[in-house]
């Protein structure tokens, strides 16, 4: 009878050791595999957002070159570069300098400011229809402007700027205030209908007044529904300052935007001050939108649909989602503005009115694929 001599223990543990140093080779190779796919994936994330920046900068240069060329009188692109650049001396580009580049000037301002404002609302919200329209800050900065036309005779821009500001402040706070109160706090939901209670109080104190005070009817009515036309450069040079002091604010939160949008309770989690991030955020919203409704009346819709647009093109982060929005807000609005000019001729359709008409069909969108809390 054969018999079968035992295994040495030196022949079982090389066996061991060589399927252990297999595992561990596979398990290795996995993990290269997947931190290869993982730095491919970022690399791909990271050159599609800085196409679509750059894109955006074509487009908004295209839009500034339309804004300048084309309207009641249109103008040749060469006319518009001599115009711009060299001085040109000929009636059209008296037009270009005197009339056009004021226009596009805030037209760029305003759709910064707005487009940033509905960013950073709908951040420190987390409601997707938030912008300063919708929950009543901009008709908080129009009740302001209004008593200053009706009762203090200011109709210069360096008069009611300051009541624009502070119109917008006081609008603001209320509305937060009033969804703060109760069970949850100013849930996205309770900020929306707090937000159009607010909206209704001031329409209904703005009718007031221009029917008792029929002297400031008639400035008001092309101001309120939201225009660029007839603005002077002065204006641009005034209102820079306040523009630059919102986007620095707004900026700044950029970070805590983000781990917001992860919850409450986990921005907190990360380090972040959340009471902080939504009153820093909250302050530079007022600034801008102050700033664009003393400019322009209060142009509808850019800050509702200006952010979502963008976090399609370049993600959720905010450091990329705040630029791509600067950039777009000024396209929307100029194109807007273009197409009112030339929609109608020989007549013109204010901004606002083509940004509405623009922005309802993109919220009733937006309510259809159920974006909007319940």
């Amino acid at each position: 009878m054969a018999v079968i001599p035992p295994k040495s223990p030196s022949t079982s543990e090389s066996s061991a050791s060589a399927s252990a140093k297999s595992g561990a080779d596979a398990s290795c190779g996995a993990d290269a595999s997947s931190g290869a796919e993982s730095v491919s994936a970022r690399r791909s994330l990271v050159i599609r957002r800085i196409s679509w920046v750059v894109g955006g900068m074509l487009a908004l240069a295209v839009a500034v070159l339309l804004s300048l060329a084309v309207g009641a009188r249109p103008i040749a692109p060469s006319v518009v570069f001599d115009a711009v650049l060299h001085g040109g001396t000929s009636d059209d580009a008296a037009v270009v300098r005197e009339l056009r580049v004021p226009r596009t000037l805030i037209g760029l301002m305003v759709g910064v400011a707005l487009a940033l404002t509905g960013t950073v609302l709908q951040g420190i919200t987390r409601n997707p229809i938030a912008d300063p329209g919708i929950l009543g800050i901009s008709q908080g900065a129009s009740v302001a402007v209004v008593l200053a036309m009706a009762f203090t005779g200011i109709t210069a821009l360096a008069g009611y700027v300051w009541f624009a500001f502070a119109g917008a402040a006081i609008a603001s706070v209320a509305v937060y205030a009033i969804a703060s109160r109760g069970r949850g706090g100013a849930t996205p939901v309770k900020l929306a209908l707090a937000g159009a209670a607010i909206n209704a109080l001031l329409l209904s104190v703005i009718m007031a007044v221009l029917t008792t005070r029929a002297a400031a009817l008639e400035e008001f009515r092309f101001w309120q529904v939201g225009s660029l036309a007839g603005r002077e450069l002065e204006m641009f040079y005034e209102l820079s300052p306040f523009l630059i002091l919102g986007m620095t604010l707004v900026a700044s939160v950029a970070r805590g935007l983000d781990a917001l949008a992860l919850g409450e309770d986990m921005a907190k989690g990360l380090g972040q001050n959340v009471a902080r991030v939504r009153i820093v955020g909250g302050l530079g919203a007022t600034v801008l939108t102050g700033t664009a409704v003393a400019a322009a009346g209060p142009v509808a819709f850019i800050g509702l649909a200006v952010p979502h647009i963008a976090r399609a093109m370049v993600g959720s982060a905010h450091r990329w989602v705040l630029p791509m929005a600067a950039l777009l807000g000024p396209v929307m609005l100029l194109v807007s503005d273009v197409i009112g000019r030339v929609l109608l001729p020989p007549g013109e359709i204010p901004a606002g009115v083509m940004t509405a008409l623009i922005g309802v069909p993109f919220l009733v969108a937006l309510v259809r694929r159920k974006a909007v809390p319940a």
